[in-house]
């Protein structure tokens, strides 16, 4: 369940990951300017007062975040960059390709690392010395709709452990790369959830994929 501080840290976390005050950011969003001074965050009879769902949706809209973005400013990690939504520090560029070329083998070793000659780049807005392997996908078609669109550059580390609910990209043996919610795993098997409610959920026999590497990042 949801705290009245992890809303509240979430706003302040966004509004300093785009140079602003919390009343810049209420500002920016078309809203009273003293919408989110710490003042207004408790009534004169300390009561908890909340930001209104309105007033978030203008926030996100007005900054370009996602509601995933925002979900992941409200966990303690928020600002390591260690998981997929939060805001990196800007860093140096890692390798680039997109799915289909994923797919077609001679660009990975067998752990999902980047190996081999093609690539091109991205600008990586994290630390190349804190994430050492990772690298970048071009998410290309609907496939993947509503949460990743054509064109937006998921970032993925191998190798990274990875537990229920974590978002993947997958790779088979037979070349077929796939991102997804991994919903559970054991020994043989790992049971993988589709982002487009259009497509079907996924059973893989742990035989049949050839890697598995978390999601960190996503541009949207």
């Amino acid at each position: 369940m949801l705290s009245h501080d992890q809303i509240w840290e979430a706003l302040d976390r966004l509004a300093e990951r785009h140079e602003l005050t919390p009343s810049g950011l209420a500002r920016r969003a078309g809203l009273d300017p003293t919408s989110f001074n710490k003042s207004k965050r408790l009534s004169a009879d300390g009561r908890l007062r909340w930001p209104s769902t309105e007033s978030i949706a203008k926030v996100l809209d007005a900054t370009g975040a996602s509601m995933e973005q925002f979900m992941a400013f409200m966990r303690p990690d928020a600002g390591s960059g260690q998981q997929e939504g939060a805001f990196p520090q800007r860093g140096g560029s890692i390798p680039l390709l997109g799915f289909a070329q994923a797919g077609a083998g001679g660009f990975f070793d067998d752990g999902g690392f980047p190996a081999g000659q093609g690539w091109d780049v991205v600008e990586f807005p994290a630390a190349p010395a804190q994430k050492s392997g990772v690298y970048a996908l071009e998410v290309q078609g609907e496939s993947m709709m509503p949460l990743y669109r054509d064109g937006d550059v998921l970032i993925v580390e191998p190798g990274a452990q990875v537990r229920r609910n974590d978002r993947v990209v997958v790779r088979t043996n037979e070349g077929e790369v796939m991102a997804k919610v991994l919903l559970r795993q054991s020994p043989r098997s790992i049971e993988l959830m589709s982002l487009n409610p259009e497509h079907p959920n996924r059973i893989l026999e742990l035989s049949d994929v050839a890697w598995i590497a978390r999601i960190i990042w996503a541009s949207q």
